[in-house]
């Protein structure tokens, strides 16, 4: 069998000794460079990608996520689904389903984040207007049935990494009294106006660091974004996929970029008659107050997952993110008199002073 390559590193000799069977029996099939195997990138999960060079002077992405900390069926579905929608998805050449192993097709070596230029939001709209271009096919397509709900038990689980995870563990916090009913009864509320929103096939992490720009021959800035790490898809508010691209997880606009971009895609979700609940369709005001509070739902979920990973899974750096999503969540929070305690007791939880009138100004 030939050597895997050195730049790859294992932790478990059976995994890796099983690896290299597998990959040793695909290399004639697919014309795969073993030798050339190296890190392509990981994410927050227990995945992570390698890529290896084909005969032909390609590349390929193979996935390495080990069965018993992750289930790839739902990638393999929702890869489908979004291919069926006209999406760009990696297809699924090869599949070890009992072993974790996955064979892709390489969508490119650069993720949309690294071509975002911060300082210059108005470089960045046709990008982002192609990825609203991507959203509205996904949100066309969806169907009730087929993806998992993204019901009140489970926005419920993720709103409790707040405190479980970002209070508990990070902060050192117990809630009691007056601040856990304040907590409970914001919980509540985020739940309740999430909830009354549309259905649609949500993403959920829809953002530049899991869209790709394509590197085909001829590639122009009109072509089509490649889409990663929807593995999580669900059936559940349209509002989430839009909060997440303009309230990113790594990456901070100014308001007037993020009005715009929503607008823009408001209007072509109207056209397309996704806006047709309530006073959505006439009213810009109704559907952006709505991923607000869908926006802090997300916001947080993440910051509890940010501590999660920093705190069990020995991964720092995304904490360092989380004065991000306090300011979102404070900023949200300062825009509705119903959160007025949830602001104040957010501020004593970071030792900040209540002031009026929160900026949105890029963290």
């Amino acid at each position: 069998m030939t050597p895997l390559s050195t730049d790859v590193t294992w932790t478990e000799p059976l995994r890796e000794a099983a690896f290299g069977g597998w990959l040793s029996a695909l290399s004639g099939p697919q014309g795969l460079v073993i030798n050339s195997l190296r890190p392509a990138s990981a994410d927050a999960s227990f995945r992570r990608y390698l890529r290896i060079d084909t005969h032909t002077g390609g590349t390929r992405i193979i996935m390495d996520a080990p069965p018993e900390k992750e289930n790839c069926k739902p990638f393999v579905q929702v890869a489908q689904l979004m291919k069926t929608a006209g999406l760009l998805v990696p297809d699924v050449l090869a599949w070890d389903e009992p072993q974790g192993f996955m064979l892709l097709p390489d969508l490119g070596q650069q993720t949309w984040m690294e071509q975002i230029q911060p300082e210059v939001p108005a470089a960045n709209f046709e990008r982002y207007n192609q990825a609203t271009d991507t959203l509205l096919a996904w949100q066309l397509a969806s169907k009730p049935g087929v993806l998992p709900p993204y019901d009140e038990p489970l926005l419920r689980r993720e709103l409790q990494l707040f405190p479980d995870w970002y209070l508990a563990q990070h902060k050192g916090l117990t809630l009691q009294g007056a601040e856990a009913e304040t907590l409970k009864k914001t919980f509540d509320t985020i739940v309740e106006r999430n909830l009354a929103a549309p259905s649609v096939y949500v993403h959920r992490d829809f953002m530049p660091r899991n869209l790709m720009i394509p590197t085909q021959p001829g590639t122009t800035s009109a072509q089509q974004l490649g889409v990663l790490d929807f593995q999580d898809a669900v059936y559940g508010p349209i509002t989430y996929d839009i909060a997440s691209l303009m309230r990113d997880a790594f990456l901070t606009w100014e308001e007037d970029f993020v009005l715009e971009v929503t607008i823009r895609y408001w209007e072509k979700a109207r056209k397309a008659g996704l806006m047709d609940f309530e006073d959505w369709h006439g009213d810009f005001g109704a559907f952006y107050r709505a991923v607000e509070w869908m926006g802090l739902q997300r916001h947080l979920k993440v910051a509890g997952i940010f501590a999660r990973l920093t705190l069990r899974d020995g991964k720092p750096k995304y904490l360092a993110d989380t004065p991000r999503f306090i300011h979102y969540i404070r900023h949200a929070a300062g825009r509705y008199r119903e959160l007025g305690p949830f602001l104040r007791y957010i501020d004593k939880v970071e030792g900040l002073e209540a002031a009026s009138g929160y900026a949105f100004g890029r963290v």
